[in-house]
């Protein structure tokens, strides 16, 4: 894609200092940042517009995401960064703000100490750089930047100003902190749609945020699984989002040799990842090939924070290798999850394999609760999403239902090209279809729900052994169990589920009663869990074994 990042690059490079330095240097961007950039600056060739509308860059804490997003609020507010057509050699070129309109760039977030974050070393960069002597009428001032034609100004949620400000671009920063409680998403909607509305575009710089809170940054996270999965039409975000491997060890400082039986990530090696090119371990990163050299972050006091007896594991796993990892109490760690993943195995025809099924009608309000379709093969525990119908965004998602007839010819396309030999089904809103189903399929089944209905299970909790087949799910992700494909539905669900104590143990629930985070194929896993645990019980799926030959 042609891209005008490579002259925000030179530009950068030419014109600002960087940042906490004794003496003057150019800010030279690692190059993942660069490669960011490149990213961020694409054009659409047939448009001649910019690809994205809004950037996130999710990196763990002191990685240096401040800095650079305050030299593109610099770049923003100065530079030639709007697409101006193309030159004769068919490359793209661009034209500053000025000539369209007056620059307004917003550093912007939920307290003023947080906005210091990129504002400080914005100051730097434009004092300290050839840029001060370049443009005539720049003022960096502590609280305000005036510039030749324009302002860069630091909003909060607590500011009146920003509704209807006519801002040109603008930084989100820390917006794993943006909660409602503070009043972040409703900050962010409302610079979002001043910028849209001037052909501008924001950044957001989260770390890790935690799920269920509904932060800023897990709303951003949400949109890009949407987009992932073609329930949007609009494209327009760039998630650059990078985290160390799940299966990093907190409490081993290296990983095993080649031939050892463990396997797991050492610390210093997850940190090394989460870190890309900043990390200063001796070897350089670990992201690029040949190795770029080391960068600023020293790695082992890093590790003596994360073993310090006062560091809670979670914020240690947040904020140092950008994890995104659980509330309190969710169901499943998203790191345990995670480590689950394997996408190289591939079900065959003859595999015996379970299916679970959750389904739902629809909700009060408008928002119909999803209908999910999970498949588990017998032999190994590998659990597979097949399809989960979820309510459309928009306007498309009025008055939604999931269509029977698909949901049903789904089913049938399932029994046609597997060796199904049990399926449990959540018969709650779905009773006549589920009737079906056991009419057509039940005989044939060699696992069975109970012994009056073959297919039709335990409605969501009102079966008191529902408690122990949630928990043993949990455990075999836990145990390591059994693996999963990755499904993005199933995997959004399972970490959307969050406990709830009820008699003698607990059962899973959304965070809120409307909350739009699903769970409903974290339910259907259940159900197709359980039902590979009574296939086990029955000898079904277990491996044959070979007859040696005996010669008399």
């Amino acid at each position: 894609m042609p891209t005008l990042g490579y002259a925000v690059i030179d530009w950068i490079t030419t014109y600002l200092a960087a940042p906490a330095k004794d003496e003057y240097e150019p800010f030279v961007p690692y190059l993942e940042q660069e490669d960011f950039i490149l990213a961020f600056y694409e054009i659409d060739p047939e448009t001649g517009r910019f690809r994205r509308n809004r950037g996130l860059l999710g990196r763990p804490r002191g990685w240096g995401k401040s800095p650079l997003l305050a030299a593109l609020a610099i770049v923003e507010a100065l530079a030639p960064v709007l697409p101006d057509g193309w030159d004769a050699y068919g490359q793209p070129v661009g034209k500053p703000w000025t000539k369209v309109r007056t620059p307004l760039v917003q550093i912007a977030a939920v307290s003023e100490e947080q906005t210091n974050n990129t504002w400080q070393p914005m100051l730097e960069m434009l004092r300290e750089g050839p840029v001060i002597d370049e443009y005539r009428g720049l003022e960096p001032l502590d609280t305000v930047v005036n510039l030749p034609r324009g302002h860069i100004k630091s909003v909060t949620s607590s500011s009146r100003t920003v509704k209807g400000a006519p801002s040109t671009f603008a930084v989100l920063d820390q917006t794993e902190e943006w909660v409602p409680s503070n009043g972040g998403p409703l900050l962010a909607q409302t610079i979002r749609t001043n910028t849209s509305k001037n052909g501008g575009r924001t950044v957001e710089s989260p770390n890790a945020f935690i799920p269920g809170e509904g932060s800023v940054a897990e709303q951003s996270a949400a949109y890009w699984a949407d987009i992932r999965q073609g329930r949007v039409r609009e494209e327009g975000l760039l998630y650059d989002h990078r985290e160390a491997p799940p299966d990093t060890s907190l409490t081993d400082r290296d990983s095993p040799d080649e031939d050892s039986d463990e396997e797991y990530t050492g610390l210093i090696d997850g940190l090394r990842y989460a870190y890309g090119d900043s990390s200063g371990h001796p070897d350089g990163c670990v992201i690029h090939d040949p190795p770029c050299a080391p960068g600023h972050v020293d790695l082992d006091a890093l590790v003596s924070r994360i073993w310090d007896p006062a560091t809670d594991i979670q914020i240690a796993r947040s904020d140092f290798l950008n994890q995104i990892t659980h509330a309190s109490d969710s169901w499943v760690r998203q790191p345990d999850w995670a480590a689950r993943l394997d996408v190289d195995k591939v079900i065959g025809s003859s595999d015996p394999i379970v299916l679970g099924f959750d389904g739902s009608r629809g909700r009060n309000r408008g928002k119909a609760d999803a209908t999910a379709l999970v498949g588990c093969r017998v032999s190994d525990g590998h659990m597979f999403e097949i399809r989960v119908w979820e309510q459309p965004a928009g306007p498309a998602g009025r008055d939604w239902a999931p269509s029977v007839l698909d949901v049903d010819s789904t089913v049938r396309a399932c029994m046609d090209q597997w060796n199904v030999v049990g399926f449990y089904a959540d018969p709650s809103g779905w009773t006549s279809q589920v009737a079906a189903w056991e009419a057509k399929y039940g005989r044939k089944l060699k696992v069975k729900a109970s012994a009056q209905s073959p297919i039709a299970a335990w409605p969501r909790g009102k079966d008191s052994r529902v408690i122990e087949y949630v928990e043993r799910m949990r455990l075999a992700i836990v145990n390591g169990e059994m693996t999963h494909d990755g499904g993005p539905s199933l995997t959004r669900h399972v970490l959307n589920a969050r406990r709830r104590n009820v008699r003698n143990g607990y059962l899973i629930f959304k965070a809120y009663p409307d909350s739009p985070e699903k769970i409903d194929a974290a339910y259907a896993a259940v159900m197709a869990w359980k039902a590979r645990i009574d296939a086990i019980a029955k000898g079904i799926g277990k491996p044959v074994k070979k007859r040696k030959a005996v010669t008399l």
